[in-house]
């Protein structure tokens, strides 16, 4: 029996588990009657289809058509859901289009690839340039140069085995000589460093282990899309989640055609905007998966001229390069170079060939007679001026790659003349030589390539770069100017409420480089910057230790906003900091004598005696950091949208970047889940309670309070039933002496206390009276005047 599907089909608020053979459905299963406690309307899972063996988050699939084994297979999952409807919950699911894992022994596609070429009927799946590399597919599996490691090469009946890898041995050249049968294949097993400019297939960014998939295609789409489909169309999951829609060839069709698949699901999509970056408008969506919200909320905590002060201090601490950390413009651009020459420089070899054969063929003569060494030079001047992840079919071109970005590349060539490759560029990339196989194949080739350009240059580098405030660096973030005006907070949430209403907004995700507690935390240094600098001057002497100051600043950074904890999660997250931001060691160009010195620092000061005193001012924080952490908690969890609840963050939760973030949790709590645990089910409660005045037709109105010290409360009113009130920049607050006489006008009628019913309010409330008990108010109108 199809079990009923809960109503409304529109989630009020849904909780993320993070799926893994540890956490399998059955656990998910075992945790429903705790989270449908709290309120949670539905459960948001990581994927859930047949993935690598012992992958611990799924974003590695490897078979569209089965749902995941060491989860619990198809049963296991409609097990689950039963459960949830039993209990008034839905499923919203995960899904990757993206990408599949390039695991041949488990992708059965892949395989088929692999063993019959480009005229098997699974090529059309996979965004493989057959023209490069002789026609082979180049597998970066070898731990140096082939002559190296021929030895690891061995034939086993109609398979080669290498290493833990296995491929398929192409028909009839079982018998040949080793080298013949490796020329012999459909594939070529390489060195792993020639991933970075020999590589012909399509990635996830530059990871090689995932394949990008050509969802573009209708019967690619089909195959991978049926299962979960099925799984909607039968009632087991209510909507979906879509991981890195920017990845896909056209965002926009794809987009239109899952919608008219699924009927019209709830479906909201991993698109991160930059500052000012509207969604596009003609996605048929529910909205984006809520790095925007995240990004207005932490900026509503953070003091706008203590960040400035900060940075000041920053930069006399470390004494960053200009552009490797000094400046945020600058260090976005000098990383956006050098992942394009090195980590992407086998995606702009792509890219160019497509240029130049469009070039070379055209008609038009005005595209003739450009070299390949131009048009390169042209893209790549172009793409690291891009201040988005990519340009759209929906949208106008030109505004993403923009006049003033094209003068500004053609400053790169000496020539003027030669400077004319820009303009062919720009021109391709705007659609004006035309719209042929060959000219939709590069623009959407150039979004692609720069969608994965913006990932790894800005997340993946200069987060790690420019330090000056961690909580600042965080996905779809601005850094070089974090904080948000109260005022810009409101026209933010008006506007979606009123064009994305039913948006998802997140504090925490799997993905975040730091849990919103931890960021909260770190947000307080914006209202203290002085006593932090006094602080690293008391626990650092000038060379002592230290590999370089910028690690330093970042260390001591990262174990204020966690707090006491054990140290191998801070020496994890470090290590992981030092190589992603790549300038004195890095994933593929290690060097241990530094993170040897990085390793002993992290412990002799930060998770040593010295970090006893940072720990100590945190604990002197502790009241304004309390502030921070309930003022974001509850108004994610009010504020326009559908909040997305990670795991375990119902409480207080101090985590760092994945895989820290993404350990198992316990289901029920083990402990009292404190304050932070009562605002959240309070809020949680009464959007179920009253899902009217948070939904697709609900009001958002600013309350704006009255007196010495309004600038310090935030507040705001839905459809004329909820109020919500917290404290901003609470040390401030207290350094000015206090809420003295300042008032909240509340809206018409009688308004409760929701944690303390108790406690009512009319007319102009003293503020220091709503604040009695904790920093954040939440008042459910129960009455007329």
């Amino acid at each position: 029996m199809t079990p009923e599907r809960p109503d409304p089909l529109v989630p009020t608020t849904t909780y993320r588990l993070q799926l893994q053979p540890e956490f399998p459905f059955a656990a998910a299963a075992a945790a429903v009657p705790y989270l449908a406690s709290l309120g949670v309307s539905h459960l948001h899972l990581s994927p859930v289809l047949e993935a690598v063996p012992g992958s611990a988050h799924g974003y590695d699939v490897v078979d569209h058509a089965r749902v995941r084994e060491e989860l619990g297979g198809e049963e296991g999952l409609r097990a689950l859901a039963r459960t949830a409807r039993e209990h008034g919950l839905g499923l919203v699911v995960d899904i990757v289009p993206n990408h599949m894992a390039m695991a041949p022994r488990h992708n059965h596609a892949l395989w088929e690839v692999l063993r019959e070429g480009p005229k098997s009927p699974y090529a059309r799946w996979f965004d493989v340039d057959w023209e490069a590399q002789g026609g082979q597919v180049l597998l970066p599996v070898l731990g140096g140069p082939l002559g190296s490691v021929v030895g690891e090469l061995r034939v086993d009946g109609d398979v080669l085995r290498c290493y833990d890898h296995v491929f398929p041995l192409r028909e009839g050249t079982e018998e040949l000589p080793l080298q013949q049968l490796l020329d012999a294949q459909w594939y070529r097993p390489v060195w792993w460093r020639l991933a970075r400019t020999e590589l012909n297939y399509r990635r996830f960014f530059s990871i090689s282990e995932l394949i990008g998939v050509r969802v573009e295609d209708p019967e690619v789409f089909e195959a991978t899309h049926a299962k979960i489909l099925q799984l909607l169309h039968e009632g087991v999951l209510d909507g979906l989640r879509v991981d890195h829609p920017d990845g896909l060839a056209d965002p926009d069709a794809y987009l239109r055609r899952l919608h008219e698949a699924t009927g019209g699901r709830w479906t909201v999509v991993e698109k991160i905007l930059s500052d000012g970056e509207p969604l596009p408008a003609a996605w048929p969506v529910a909205g984006t998966t809520g790095y925007d919200a995240l990004r207005h909320i932490d900026g509503l905590f953070t003091d706008p001229a203590g960040f400035g002060e900060l940075l000041g201090q920053y930069r006399r601490f470390a004494a960053p390069q200009t552009d490797r950390g000094g400046d945020w413009a600058a260090t976005v651009r000098r990383a956006a170079y050098k992942v394009l020459t090195h980590e992407l420089a086998t995606e702009i070899d792509r890219l160019t060939r497509v240029a130049n054969r469009l070039c070379a063929t055209a008609p038009d003569p005005a595209l003739r007679d450009r070299a390949p060494w131009a048009l390169r030079t042209a893209l790549q001047e172009l793409l690291v001026r891009l201040d988005v992840y990519r340009p759209y079919a929906s949208g106008d071109a030109a505004l993403v790659v923009t006049e003033e970005a094209a003068a500004e590349a053609r400053l790169a060539f000496v020539v003027p003349e030669e400077s004319g490759a820009v303009d062919v560029v720009r021109d391709l990339v705007l659609g004006r030589h035309g719209d042929g196989p060959g000219h939709v194949e590069f623009r959407a080739r150039f979004a692609q390539t720069a969608s994965a350009l913006r990932a790894k240059s800005v997340e993946d580098t200069a987060f790690y770069r420019y330090v000056p405030l961690l909580s600042a660096t965080e996905v779809g973030g601005n850094p070089g100017s974090p904080a948000v005006s109260p005022e810009d907070f409101h026209a933010y949430c008006a506007r979606v409420q009123r064009d994305w209403p039913t948006t998802g907004t997140v504090a925490s995700t799997h993905d975040t480089k730091r849990s919103a507690d931890v960021r909260a935390a770190l947000a307080v240094l914006t209202e203290c910057p002085q006593r932090w600098a006094d602080v690293l001057a008391e626990v650092t002497r000038a060379g002592e230790g230290v590999p370089d100051a910028q690690l330093a600043w970042a260390a001591w950074q990262t174990v204020f906003g966690l707090g006491a904890a054990a140290e191998e999660r801070v020496q994890q997250a470090l290590l992981k900091h030092v190589r992603e931001a790549g300038l004195l060691t890095s994933w593929t160009e290690q060097e241990p004598a530094y993170e040897g010195a990085v390793a002993a620092f992290v412990s002799a000061g930060p998770c040593g005696a010295p970090g006893e005193h940072v720990v100590a001012l945190r604990g002197a924080l502790e009241t304004h950091i309390r502030a921070n952490v309930l003022g974001t908690a509850l108004i994610h969890l009010t504020m326009p949208g559908v909040p997305d609840v990670y795991q375990g963050t119902e409480g207080e939760y101090l985590a760092l970047v994945d895989p820290d973030n993404r350990r198992p949790v316990r289901f029920p709590p083990s402990a009292d889940l404190g304050e932070k645990g009562e605002v959240t089910a309070a809020a949680l409660r009464l959007r179920a309670r009253r899902p009217g005045a948070f939904g697709e037709a609900a009001t958002y109105a600013p309350l704006t309070a009255e007196g010495p010290a309004a600038a310090h409360c935030v507040a705001f009113a839905r459809s004329g039933e909820v109020v919500t009130a917290v404290t901003r920049l609470s040390l401030r607050l207290a350094e000015a002496g206090g809420w003295r006489d300042t008032r909240l006008p509340l809206p018409p009628g009688r308004w409760s206390d929701v944690l303390s019913p108790e406690r009512e309010f009319t007319g102009h409330a003293r503020v220091e009276e709503l604040f009695g008990r904790l920093p954040v108010v939440l008042l459910e109108r129960v009455g007329t005047d």
